[in-house]
């Protein structure tokens, strides 16, 4: 599908394709890209190194657990888990996605520049996340997960072994979520980025298995308004065709007069 408007995907140090029709109009060099770049903190950083570091310091710990209490017996019910946890992530994740694209301001306080900032430079420079490193992008996933985490490791410590093999079904389920989810921007960084990805990425992509490419770029023809799923992608096409984001944002704009979008807009109209 071809790309328009602030939404297409145009190339910074050959990390994606050339968009049609020649000039470069948006991108890093967009005057709302550039000043949204310049609201990355340090402080904004502090909390993604702290976020990575803790997220998988208890990933590491948690899955060495849940292999200790898995049994044989769990197989079955351990395969539905994790499918049932990647469906989950994939819909959470278009759920964030709509709600940070469609709703509120970089001026709001505390998530306005370090949670929502991302998205309103994202569609106007969508390869700037090809140049963010592991930290950048990872971050904030990472520190959305940190509860969860520390919830299923206070278990491991503190349940008994019988009650942890009882529940390790379910443990699975839900250390499946929260690693889709930390991934999630990982995944959203390599369907925006067309050279160099390593083999058994591509491979993922391919199968659909992970975002691919070319699917992800429906969403980004403006006014970015369907396919917000970026996890796998499988929940896209099925919302799509319930109009489920239509609906709620009729149902949002019905109660409080609030324009979908229109913060997303108004960074795209800068000029200077």
């Amino acid at each position: 599908m071809a790309e328009s408007g602030p939404g297409a995907a145009a190339p910074r140090d050959g990390a994606a394709e050339e968009p049609e029709g020649g000039g470069r109009r948006w991108g890093a060099q967009h005057a709302g890209a550039r000043e949204l770049a310049e609201l990355y903190s340090p402080g904004k950083r502090l909390q993604e190194w702290i976020s990575v570091i803790l997220c998988f310091s208890l990933i590491c710990f948690n899955f060495y657990n849940l292999l200790f209490y898995l049994r044989l017996e769990h197989t079955p019910s351990v395969l539905v888990g994790i499918f049932a946890g990647v469906i989950t992530a994939d819909f959470l994740s278009g759920l964030f996605h709509w709600g940070a694209d469609t709703w509120g301001s970089v001026e709001l306080p505390i998530v306005g520049k370090a949670f929502i900032r991302p998205f309103r430079e994202h569609h106007i420079d969508p390869t700037a996340i090809t140049r963010h490193d592991f930290i950048e992008t990872n971050g904030d996933n990472c520190f959305m997960t940190l509860v969860p985490l520390a919830n299923m490791a206070y278990k491991f410590v503190s349940f008994s072994p019988e009650a942890l093999c009882e529940s390790c079904p379910w443990d699975c389920y839900v250390f499946a979520l929260i690693i889709f989810i930390t991934m999630t921007n990982q995944i959203h960084k390599w369907s925006h980025t067309y050279f160099g990805l390593p083999r058994w990425v591509v491979f993922l992509q391919d199968w659909h298995i992970i975002l691919p490419r070319k699917h992800h770029r429906i969403h980004h023809v403006s006014p970015h308004e369907t396919y917000f799923c970026i996890t796998t992608g499988w929940l896209n096409y099925p919302l799509e065709k319930i109009r489920f984001w239509r609906c709620l944002e009729n149902i949002i704009q019905g109660l409080t007069g609030e324009k979908p979008r229109a913060d997303d807009m108004k960074w795209a109209q800068k000029i200077k």
